[in-house]
């Protein structure tokens, strides 16, 4: 799971703390919006959030931001930490960590938490305030080409959401030159597979919960339509 060439780490701060801040902070430049500090005091940080907590209300609440971000994301980093003290994956990056641990019966506690870490830090990015809409002219193109229309991906990607049984994700991704529309159950992600991932709607009830209670479609039409951050799919497709 390499990242992808415009992943840039900023001055003495190296890559496997940085895995994923500054994609953060690269979107919030670009949207305006405001990224938290990243924590210093552990091998594996937690991600800044590319934009403020109320900046997705109201189809995502500021308080499930900071129960979803300030407790679940950040539990997966604390958790993880903990597991790769003093063990041979300990200098590893987040990536190479998820890639050694997949499939490992002995190792699924540190999958799982590496994996989530990823999988959240993805999913960040994945959204912005002011999304939705139409997707840029060369991904609407990839779009037609394997779905025949961006509402057919739509209503494809938001079954894939409410059909998810239990927690999980939901995936845009790509397959050598055709995209694809998965599912994934609990940390799993699509690298597993072979696939590239373009980006994710988070189908744990904790994504949604406060706002939604049991109605997950509401939530995943409301984000599908409003929040959706079509650039980033694109960035990730080069």
């Amino acid at each position: 799971m390499q990242l992808p060439p415009h992943f840039v780490s900023p001055e003495g701060v190296s890559r496997r703390h940085f895995l994923g801040t500054s994609l953060g902070i690269l979107t919030a430049t670009a949207l305006g919006g405001l990224a938290r500090p990243v924590q210093a005091a552990s091998p594996i940080l937690l991600p800044a959030l590319p934009w403020a907590d109320a900046a997705l209300a109201p189809v995502i609440s500021a308080n499930t931001i900071g129960f979803h971000y300030g407790k679940h994301h950040k539990g997966y980093v604390d958790n993880l930490n903990r597991l790769l003290a003093g063990s041979d994956l300990a200098d590893l990056p987040l990536e190479k960590i998820v890639t050694a641990t997949a499939g490992k019966a002995d190792k699924t506690a540190i999958f799982n938490n590496a994996a989530q870490i990823w999988n959240h830090t993805f999913y960040w990015n994945s959204l912005r305030p002011n999304g939705g809409g139409e997707p840029p002219a060369a991904l609407k193109k990839r779009i037609e080409a394997s779905f025949g229309s961006v509402d057919a991906l739509k209503k494809e990607l938001a079954t894939a959401a409410t059909s998810q049984f239990g927690s999980g994700w939901a995936w845009l991704v790509a397959d050598d030159d055709k995209l694809k529309v998965i599912k994934t159950a609990n940390a799993d992600l699509p690298q597993t597979a072979g696939l590239k991932p373009l980006l994710t709607i988070d189908v744990w009830e904790h994504a949604y919960y406060l706002d939604y209670q049991n109605r997950r479609a509401d939530y995943v039409n409301a984000l599908i339509d409003k929040l959706i951050n079509w650039e980033f799919a694109l960035q990730n497709l080069g």
